[in-house]
């Protein structure tokens, strides 16, 4: 019996540990999709707001958040322009980068003067 109630109140926490962890990780000092692929940030975003859209997003895809997605820490759910869930880390939406072909690359930084690798 006791043993059942162990399994059934670990089971009843496996949810909120989802909800805790970071969708980010740290590589070489920079933050990084669960792929691997480096994290952007955009000069232009302010207020947690996007300011990338159309195709400006096709070739910086944000870092999509699941709809139920919820704050933890230093990170935050935005809403963007179409709806869509997308991270942000200390207020900064995080973005990939196409160019990027393989985890570790780092093409983006410094595009146009605006995008910066993300940095914890």
């Amino acid at each position: 019996m006791r043993t059942s109630l162990r399994l059934l109140a670990a089971a009843a926490l496996i949810p909120a540990f989802a909800f805790a962890q970071a969708p980010t990780k740290t590589t070489d000092g920079v933050l990084t999709n669960g792929a691997g692929m480096t994290l952007y940030t955009f000069d232009k975003d302010a207020g947690g707001k996007s300011m990338c859209n159309g195709p400006c997003a096709t070739n910086w895809p944000p870092l999509a958040a699941a709809a139920d997605a919820k704050a933890a820490g230093d990170y935050t759910v935005i809403t963007r322009d179409d709806g869509a869930k997308q991270w942000a880390f200390k207020g900064k939406p995080l973005y990939t980068w196409v160019k990027d072909a393989k985890p570790g690359d780092k093409t983006g930084d410094g595009v146009n003067n605006v995008w910066k690798v993300a940095k914890p």
